[in-house]
C-alpha cells in the first residue's frame, strides 16, 4: 500500500563545502532522516525497514533524525525506537524533535526519553560535538515551541567553528540568520507531497488559488484546509538545498504520508558529504 500512497523511496546525494572544516573531517558522510509518523497509517513497516537498509548501506560517520517521529499520540514511539536502534553509524545517531512530538502536554518528555533509551541523542537547544570539537552539531527546540529561542544557543560558538543545525522547521531559517550556519537540515513540509513537475509544489500555489476556492469547499479541498495552508509560511523551501543569505539550507522531504498521498514527491533519505572548502 505505501508504493501507492508514497511512491518508491529515493536517496539524494549532496556535497557540501565547509569553511574551516578540517582535513581529518573532508568527506564525512551524514544520513538524514525525516518525518517519519510512525502511527500504523502514514508509514509502512516495509518502508521504514528499507529506509533504516538504505541508511546502513551507507555505512555514514553520523545520522541525524530532523523531527516528526509520531503524529497525534506519543505511544507509538516505543515501538518506532526499537527500530531506530538497529541505526547504524560511526558516531552515532542525533535527532532533534519536530512539532508532533511535543503536543499533546507530556509527549515531548515520552518521546526523548524513548529515544534515549534506543540510544538516540536528542538535542533539545544544545549543542554536541560528535566528530570532535572541529564541527559543532547543533540541535533547536521545535520552532512551534515557545522554547524555541537559538540566541542563547548560537551565541555559545565562536564565529570560526564550523557547524550544522538540525531544526524541524524550514522557517526557522530567516531567525538564524545572524549567526552563521554551515548547513541546516529540516523537514516539515513532506516536500509538498503533491509536485507538477515544472510547476513545483502544489502548497506554493496557496497564496495565488486559495482566495478563489469558497471557504465552505476548502477543508474538502486536498491541502486547502487551514491547518494544512499555515503547516509552514515559506513553502518556496519545500525541499532541496538553498542558499538563505550566507548560511544553506537543506530540506528533506520526509518518510510519512498523510491522505491523499505523494505525486513526483517520493519519500527520502538524504546522503550528505561533507569537505573541506578551498
Amino acid at each position: 500500500m505505501h508504493r501507492v500512497l508514497s511512491g518508491p523511496l529515493s536517496v539524494e546525494t549532496l556535497t557540501v563545502d565547509i569553511a574551516g572544516l578540517p582535513s581529518r573531517l573532508n568527506g564525512t558522510k551524514l544520513v538524514q532522516l525525516s518525518d517519519l509518523h510512525f502511527d500504523g497509517l502514514r508509514l509502512s513497516e516495509a518502508l521504514l525497514a528499507e529506509a533504516i537498509a538504505t541508511c546502513n548501506d551507507r555505512h555514514p560517520d553520523l545520522v541525524v533524525l530532523t523531527g516528526d517521529y509520531v503524529t497525534d499520540d506519543p505511544q507509538p514511539i516505543h515501538e518506532l525506537a526499537l527500530r531506530l536502534k538497529h541505526l547504524q553509524s560511526r558516531y552515532g545517531t542525533y535527532a532533534v524533535l519536530g512539532n508532533h512530538d511535543i503536543y499533546p502536554h507530556g509527549a515531548k518528555e515520552i518521546v526523548i526519553n524513548a529515544m534515549t533509551r534506543a540510544g538516540i541523542h536528542v538535542l533539545w537547544n544544545q549543542i554536541a560535538y560528535p566528530l570532535g570539537s572541529e564541527l559543532a552539531v547543533v540541535g533547536l527546540a521545535d520552532f512551534w515551541s515557545p522554547e524555541f529561542n537559538p540566541a542563547p544557543v548560537m551565541n555559545q560558538l565562536d564565529s570560526a567553528t564550523p557547524r550544522l543545525v538540525l531544526s524541524h522547521n524550514p522557517d526557522t531559517t530567516l531567525r538564524l540568520q545572524p549567526w552563521r550556519v554551515d548547513l541546516q537540515l529540516s523537514g516539515h513540509t513532506h516536500g509538498g507531497q503533491i509536485v507538477i513537475p515544472g510547476l513545483g509544489p502544489i502548497p506554493t500555489w496557496y497564496q495565488a488559488c486559495r482566495r478563489w476556492v469558497p471557504k465552505l469547499l476548502r477543508p474538502w479541498v486536498p491541502y486547502m484546509r487551514e491547518d494544512c495552508y499555515k503547516v509552514v509560511k515559506h513553502w518556496q523551501w519545500a525541499q532541496g538545498f538553498y542558499q538563505v543569505g550566507s548560511n544553506r539550507l537543506y530540506v528533506n522531504r520526509g518518510l510519512g504520508t498523510f491522505l491523499p498521498g505523494r505525486l513526483f514527491c517520493p519519500p527520502e533519505v538524504t546522503v550528505i558529504t561533507l569537505q573541506s572548502s578551498p
